[in-house]
């Protein structure tokens, strides 16, 4: 077996290689965890059989879990989509507001909505009402807009059921409720900071008028015909999180019934719930007969094969870092280093960030490398990191990522002004981020 720093640079060899393999080769990014798996696996000193073994560990251990809290939050997130019930909260959130709080309206709604809906789908369905509210105001549309797009991203970066969170919440074992809540907390003041805070000076300052291609939004509708009650739907979109904060808070108190809280605290229960009221309310209740619930169901849950493969290959690369003892070499390194090891889990996300571009890849990815090192490393809990791992793998969105190009073309930019927008936002609300965890940790350590 290799040991020692030969086994650190094998390691650091077979990180480099998975890079070339996505960004170079093209090869898709489960296919290339898998491969690397096996050339560190093998290159390492492991005997065949048990390289093979220790992937089929690894595999299995991150989808055990992970599988049934991204699938219940696409669901919900889907029956929400079609619904326009998220479209119903922003109007219903503006009409509470007033046109001169009508930004706080916007960035509300893209924080509720940005809990179950991927940012993508939640950019589609605020960016009508952003146009009409730019047009209407005479403002910029980064006035409304960046608060808005800074609230779906973070909350898509840092909290599960979305796939990147919750799979490096499995990788690094922390706890699922409390993943949720955490990352909650922390995406508030990222998404202020970044949003509100950027988002809102560089309106000022750089006027963007609405594109002229863009369609003039129609007002959503409530009513059995219509989209869900504004209410009803932020009560479903907060139910899983006010079922895991319950449990919580049980278990702290140690309240009688403790068993119960524990039983619909747990992220399945909590999410079915969630999940099946999503059906009743924004499926049944609006016409929707079974078949109809069903194929929304179906829609939601095919397009996951690719991720999940993706998280699966992830927990691979990341038992065989463990099997091989570069985990356990690196931790000892990491715990005698002076450098924070927060800060390296920051980095490493940050880096396979703006290498290959995609969020999602970059936090599994540096959850299966990282996650081996904090085993043998005393005084970080598993969630305080997974924190640092996804604030580093939402920074510094440039042109190799989907959602720089989605944000270019609705915002009309140039790609010199998308950097100058998006990306700085995109920056600012890591860096605001890893402080956040840094000074928590500084403060609860």
């Amino acid at each position: 077996m290799v040991e020692g720093p030969a086994l650190l640079v094998l390691t650091l060899g077979a990180v480099v290689l998975l890079l070339l393999l996505i960004l170079v080769l093209k090869l898709h990014a489960f296919f290339s965890l898998l491969l690397v798996s096996m050339v560190l696996g093998l290159g390492s000193g492991m005997a065949p059989t048990r390289v093979l073994k220790s992937m089929q560990t690894g595999f299995g251990d991150a989808l055990g879990f992970i599988a049934v809290v991204v699938a219940l939050g696409a669901v919900i997130g889907r029956m929400l989509e079609h619904s326009g019930g998220g479209r119903a909260l922003a109007d219903w959130l503006l009409a509470k507001t007033g046109p001169k709080h009508a930004v706080w309206a916007v960035f509300f709604a893209a924080f509720l909505i940005g809990l179950p809906i991927f940012f993508e789908v939640g950019f589609i369905i605020l960016i009508p009402l952003v146009y009409s509210l730019t047009r209407e105001s005479g403002r910029s549309l980064l006035y409304f807009g960046l608060p808005a797009a800074a609230a779906l991203t973070v909350t898509h970066a840092m909290v599960p059921p979305h796939p990147a969170p919750a799979a490096a919440a499995q990788l690094l074992g922390a706890d699922m409720g409390k993943a949720i809540l955490y990352g909650a907390a922390l995406s508030v003041p990222m998404a202020l900071i970044g949003g509100m805070g950027y988002g809102l000076w560089i309106a000022r300052r750089m006027h963007v008028p609405v594109p002229e291609s863009a369609p003039l939004a129609a007002p959503a509708q409530s009513g059995v015909n219509g989209a869900s009650h504004p209410l009803l739907v932020a009560l479903v979109l907060l139910l899983p999180v006010m079922l895991i904060f319950a449990a919580s808070f049980a278990e702290m108190l140690q309240t009688a019934g403790q068993a119960a809280f524990q039983f619909l605290g747990h992220p399945f229960t909590a999410l079915m719930i969630a999940a099946l009221a999503a059906m009743v309310w924004f499926g049944f209740r609006r016409g929707l007969n079974r078949n109809g619930v069903l194929k929304l169901a179906e829609e939601a849950l095919k397009p996951l094969g690719s991720l999940l493969a993706i998280i699966g290959g992830g927990g691979a690369f990341k038992q065989i870092i463990v099997d091989s003892g570069a985990g356990a070499y690196g931790g000892r390194l990491l715990a005698e280093s002076a450098v924070s090891p927060l800060v390296v889990a920051y980095l490493v996300a940050l880096g396979l960030r703006v290498a290959q571009g995609s969020a999602t890849v970059a936090i599994i990815t540096a959850g299966g490398i990282v996650a081996p090192l904090f085993k043998e490393l005393p005084g970080h809990s598993p969630e305080i990191v997974l924190l640092a791992l996804c604030a580093g793998g939402t920074a510094l969105s440039h042109v190799n990522d989907a959602g720089f190009w989605l944000v270019n073309q609705c915002f009309g930019l140039s790609v010199a002004d998308t950097l100058r927008t998006w990306t700085v936002m995109k920056v600012i609300t890591s860096i605001a981020g890893i402080a956040c965890v840094l000074l928590v940790h500084r403060l609860l350590g």
